[in-house]
């Protein structure tokens, strides 16, 4: 059955922005919470989730976040998307560029922050919430695991979810878009390599689609349309 949408994510698959988001939140628990986190633990409990499933899950840890906790962290990734910027992935706009493809973006970022994300990487002209093709975490009632904003997503452009291919760099995600129905493809170019339980639970979840290589995917999109 040909597929008729993708669904990206941004934050580890359009750009390579999530180590910088999981870098402050590391720092920040280690130094307000005297934690002794490395990357690799803060990627195991909080990859690919919004900030408010975050502080879900830390809670469950035993870990009670206070709100100026997030206020100082919102305020560092402001300070990275406003003086440092990013990049998009390299070949992705080749495939932002593949006509009769429905494409759009769904994540577990805010509105305010996703429309710099989009300026930032100068993807204004393929995606954009004027163009109806961006939906973020405030936009559903749950995140990441569950499924709901990659429903919505659906909803919203008018395909059903076994019609759609969802992109994810995380295991939340690929969870999500596996409860929505969609099938999901592992992008994984900028997960760490020494991370054995990541890759271990990509397999375990039965996603078959794993590429650390843009040009890769696009070939394997091309195959789906």
């Amino acid at each position: 059955m040909k597929k008729k949408l993708i669904i990206w994510d941004f934050d580890g698959v359009i750009a390579d922005t999530e180590k910088i988001w999981l870098y402050n939140r590391m720092v920040t628990l280690n130094e307000d919470y005297e934690l002794n986190w490395d990357l690799k633990t803060t990627y195991r409990h909080l990859l690919g989730m919004s900030d408010k499933t975050k502080r879900e899950v830390l809670e469950k840890m035993g870990i009670v976040t206070s709100d100026a906790f997030w206020e100082k962290n919102k305020k560092m990734d402001w300070d990275v998307m406003l003086t440092k910027g990013f990049e998009p992935t390299e070949g992705i706009v080749d495939i932002f560029k593949l006509k009769n493809i429905k494409q759009c973006i769904a994540t577990g970022t805010l509105r305010e922050k996703i429309e710099v994300k989009i300026k930032v990487t100068g993807i204004g002209s393929y995606f954009s919430f004027l163009k109806n093709n961006v939906f973020t975490v405030d936009m559903v009632e749950r995140g990441k695991p569950e499924p709901d904003l990659f429903l919505y997503a659906c909803e919203k452009m008018g395909e059903k979810p076994n019609d759609t291919i969802v992109v994810e760099d995380s295991v939340a995600g690929l969870k999500a878009a596996l409860k929505a129905g969609c099938m999901p493809v592992a992008f994984t170019k900028y997960a760490l390599k020494d991370n054995k339980a990541y890759f271990e639970e990509i397999d375990a979840l039965g996603v078959k689609n794993v590429f650390d290589d843009m040009l890769k995917l696009k070939d394997f999109i091309k195959t789906q349309f």
